[in-house]
């Protein structure tokens, strides 16, 4: 597997013993107890959820009956939506590989999608903004053999690659929404302040970019001196050390102008045009700069503890449509409506492709159990085997 310019040399060695047979260690694949209680919680908190959007909501916007038209949707613009999120999906796994897929990899499309779309189920059905999914999509390439800090590394690199859209389109879309050069208004408090939080990130992302190559050295050799605190100090020294090289590592991506970065935007535009559709299967829709706005700030409520956002992300949008004037019916109708396609869609072919990764997974590991040990390491195994990195 090729190194991008950025990352760390010692990043391409294989420490972790993830590839040395019977004798390793095997990493078990992240997965949550579904025990009777927290089944009946989660069965009651999605009942919740849908009697204030059908019930409550109505009531106290008085949209009436409003939600129950639902089902008198333009069933052309509702299809196209659900086109338009395929893309989207489309969009990630293309961006997942050219992030993580490089050379030798074992992994192809068919496993591509298999990590992708079990990790998009995950960040949909539990909360953590997504942690869900980060970790199993970090397990799963661990369990393809790249190395931890390589998987680190890169994963930030991914995750910069994704949130620099939506931190670019705060910044675009609320100068202009905010400014009048984009049609739709806004207050200050919805437009400039958005764009204002949102370079501050970028601001950050240089900063950590620019951190010196040797910085975990330097940190390390001062956690030493630090007594008892010495082992988690070394430890946290490895953070900024592994962001910024995944910050390094998407730069480097941008430069070389990798076509599959083009996944990104497809991933955030296509999401987008779902919402669009929506507006238009039930009426008239706002100036696409609204929408596109009030998405990603509704968005910000899959930060919540909650399954996927579920809940958060709704009241979110639909409050940021109403501070742009949008009447307060259409945008209950087409958020709801692109929630059940955004948020419902990947869920089953998630929860497939989980139970297709496991086996594939354990395929992989009887493969590396059936390979011959090289002459002259045998004794060396279970030592390399327990060493892990970080």
């Amino acid at each position: 597997m090729s190194r991008q310019p950025g990352e760390p040399q010692q990043l391409d060695a294989v420490v972790s013993g993830e590839r040395r047979g019977a004798g390793a260690p095997q990493e078990e694949m992240p997965r949550v107890v579904l025990t009777r209680r927290r089944a009946i919680g989660f069965a009651l908190f999605v009942a919740t959820i849908i009697a204030f959007f059908y019930f409550v909501l109505p009531k106290l916007t008085n949209v009436g009956s409003t939600v129950h038209r639902i089902a008198a949707g333009d069933s052309w613009w509702i299809a196209i939506g659900v086109v338009l999120e395929l893309l989207s999906f489309a969009g990630y796994v293309v961006l997942f590989r050219t992030v993580f897929v490089r050379d030798d990899s074992r992994i192809g499309w068919s496993e591509s999608y298999e990590i992708t779309m079990a990790g998009l189920a995950a960040t949909r059905l539990f909360a953590a903004a997504g942690a869900g999914g980060v970790a199993l999509t970090a397990w799963a390439l661990r369990r393809s053999g790249m190395e931890r800090r390589l998987v680190a590394c890169r994963m930030v690199a991914f995750l910069v690659l994704l949130y620099v859209v939506y931190a670019g389109s705060l910044v675009i879309d609320g100068i202009g929404l905010g400014s009048g050069l984009f049609p739709g208004g806004g207050s200050f408090a919805i437009t400039i302040v958005p764009a204002i939080v949102a370079s501050l990130l970028f601001a950050a992302a240089i900063a950590v970019a620019t951190l010196p190559g040797d910085i975990e050295r330097r940190l390390a050799g001062r956690a030493a001196s630090s007594g008892r605190r010495a082992h988690w100090l070394a430890h946290a020294a490895t953070v900024p050390a592994l962001a910024a090289s995944g910050v390094r590592t998407a730069i480097s991506l941008v430069r070389s102008r990798e076509p599959g970065l083009l996944g990104a935007l497809a991933w955030w535009g296509f999401d987008i045009g779902v919402l669009w559709a929506m507006f238009h299967a039930f009426g008239s829709a706002p100036p696409f700069t609204v929408i596109w706005m009030a998405y990603f700030i509704g968005t910000l409520g899959n930060l919540l503890p909650l399954p996927g956002g579920l809940g958060g992300v709704e009241g979110g949008m639909i409050g940021a449509f109403a501070a742009f004037n949008v009447d307060i019916n259409l945008a209950v109708l087409a958020v709801i409506s692109y929630r059940a396609i955004s948020f419902w869609l990947p869920t089953l072919p998630g929860a497939i492709a989980y139970l297709q990764l496991r086996r594939k997974v354990a395929q992989w590991r009887e493969e590396e159990d059936d390979a011959p040990t090289p002459a002259g390491r045998e004794e060396a195994l279970p030592a390399a085997g327990a060493v892990t990195a970080r």
